[in-house]
């Protein structure tokens, strides 16, 4: 991303964006790729940010408007919900487990469209903790943790939300907070780095995003044998967020091979499958293109079914094949 870099940094010193720089903002899938192959560390991800945000306000009126309605519709559950559920990706299966008494207390994040597009999702989640011994507490929908504003500029939009989510999650005093979307664990996890030390919700946030985990990482020191597996092959889809944006790269494909699954190695892994948060969106046909190319060696083993660890590419890729794609959690949960 050097050329980015270079084109953030001379159009700040200039205060001018040419439309041919706001292109090249707006086609990098923010995969932060380049961040996990960097041997200096660089940060591109926050640095695109800051270029992108200069850029909101150059933007032609028609573009604001189109970006404003999808930051809406998206994080609005009485704007996305009907909408949402014509696009229902599956229904819950089986009946929900009731915790036992005196079960150990969890925070489980939501989501703004996964409870609408993949409810059992959420649903197999809270079966399986159940089963090990938690009592997973789901947040209410309304609670969009910031992702989708963050990513389209409306950074003051995003500040709103993610203090109303410090001081509700804070309130349910509990140890661990999971995520099952990784983009949405990403966001959580980065709610520190949103304020400067000295403003007040910044040591409540660097609690929240302390106690943050992918279910990947609440699950992987925990016994499950008890569990109920679904037996099928897989492929599995490791989503950017998770592997190069929380560096976790490899521990699902670690609990999937323990578990028995053994997942076929897939070409290319670090690739982005074209999903990317709005990216699919606003860049459709670059989105398709990467798709095409993913969905090549994800069916290379001739799977009967692929799974990833965020909605935004469950739902891309589902587009693209005939082989039902899944969160892998729901694999634990048959």
């Amino acid at each position: 991303p050097r050329g980015r870099i270079y084109l953030i940094k001379s159009s700040l010193e200039n205060n001018h964006f040419s439309d041919q720089s706001i292109k090249h903002l707006d086609r990098c899938l923010t995969c932060r790729s380049c961040e996990t192959t960097c041997p200096s560390g660089v940060e591109y991800g926050k640095l695109v940010d800051i270029g992108r945000e200069f850029v909101e306000q150059k933007r032609p009126i028609w573009q604001k408007v189109m970006r404003y309605s999808v930051r809406k519709l998206l994080t609005a559950p009485l704007l996305f919900n009907p909408i949402g559920f014509v696009s229902k990706h599956s229904s819950k299966q089986g009946k929900a487990i009731t915790p036992s008494v005196g079960s150990k207390k969890v925070l489980l994040l939501g989501g703004c469209v996964q409870p609408v597009l993949a409810p059992n999702i959420n649903h197999s989640i809270k079966n399986i903790l159940a089963k090990l011994g938690y009592d997973a507490i789901e947040t209410p929908q309304k609670q969009c943790c910031g992702a989708v504003d963050q990513h389209l500029s409306a950074e003051q939009d995003a500040m709103v939300k993610i203090k109303a989510n410090i001081d509700a999650w804070l309130a349910y005093d509990v140890d661990s907070i999971i995520s099952s979307a990784s983009g949405c664990g990403l966001m959580v996890k980065d709610y520190a780095s949103m304020f400067k030390a000295g403003d007040d919700y910044y040591q409540k946030a660097k609690i929240i995003s302390g106690k943050t985990q992918d279910i990947a990482e609440f699950l992987v020191d925990k016994d499950l044998s008890k569990l109920n597996l679904d037996k099928v092959d897989i492929s599995y889809h490791e989503p950017c967020t998770l592997q190069h944006g929380q560096k976790l790269a490899g521990l699902v494909n670690s609990i999937l091979d323990s578990l028995g699954y053994h997942p076929a190695k897939v070409q290319d892994s670090h690739l982005c499958c074209g999903s990317a948060g709005t990216y699919s969106i606003f860049q459709p046909k670059l989105s398709q293109e990467l798709k095409i190319n993913k969905m090549k060696h994800l069916q290379a083993s001739n799977p009967q079914m692929i799974v990833t660890a965020n909605i935004g590419c469950l739902m891309h890729l589902q587009k693209g094949t005939k082989i039902p794609v899944k969160h892998w959690i729901e694999l634990l949960n048959g």
